[in-house]
């Protein structure tokens, strides 16, 4: 062995042994009552919301669940769209839809307008942002099709304006908003409008009406094959 690679041997075993002596590292965890108090206000304004949703909804989110079912049922498809966070909980729930929610089954048809960013840049920057979904639903829509569009004020442009779109080429339409619903509640099929102007409390209600549309209709179409035992 040479002098270097003896050096470098006994750097190492030096090193683990240290590593090995030191004591673990206990987290720290710096908190105030002022956090605290924010953190229980915030999971209780979410817990109210949560039984106000289900007193109001609950029949609501289940007709639009066979609604779903329905279209999937006809081979038809389901786009979903939406603006930042909304973006993000509508290709949440393509992907629910794709892939598998609480158990493996087959695939159903769920795309989200708002993951292509070449398309997305591309009618953005040569024609108008308030196009971004609408040309997508020009493209990829058919009569029979579902479109569902999230919006937390239920006015954001570019959202109406697919909505106007798609009503044009036939497809179904369901929004989901807060507040009021601003007019998106006025110019969709199925609105489901969570009773809250809070836009956090909003978005959390509507991956949870999400997440129970996608339970409802895996079991609805695809039901847990049972066990031997069963």
């Amino acid at each position: 062995m040479t002098l270097g690679a003896a050096r470098i041997l006994h750097r190492g075993l030096v090193g683990s042994q240290t590593m090995k002596s030191a004591k673990p590292v206990e987290p720290r965890y710096s908190h105030t009552a002022m956090s605290e108090e924010t953190i229980h206000r915030i999971l209780e304004e979410n817990q109210r919301l949560s039984k106000l949703c289900a007193e109001r909804l609950s029949g609501k989110i289940a007709q639009v669940a066979q609604v779903f079912s329905r279209t999937l049922r006809a081979g038809n498809k389901i786009l979903f769209f939406g603006n930042g966070g909304s973006a993000a909980d509508a290709q949440h729930l393509a992907g629910e839809l794709v892939n598998r929610f609480l158990y493996d089954r087959q695939a159903l048809a769920g795309i989200s307008l708002s993951t292509d960013t070449s398309v997305l840049t591309c009618i953005a920057n040569d024609s108008d942002y308030e196009q971004v979904f609408s040309r997508q639903i020009e493209a990829l829509g058919k009569p029979g099709d579902l479109a569902v569009g999230l919006s937390t004020s239920g006015n954001s442009a570019n959202v109406l304006r697919a909505f106007a779109v798609a009503r044009e080429l036939g497809l179904t339409t369901v929004g989901l908003a807060g507040g009021t619903g601003g007019k998106l509640a006025r110019v969709v099929d199925y609105p489901l409008i969570v009773p809250c102007h809070i836009t956090p409390r909003i978005q959390e209600a509507h991956i949870t009406i999400g997440h129970i549309i996608c339970q409802l209709v895996e079991e609805q179409l695809c039901p847990r094959p049972r066990s031997p035992e069963a």
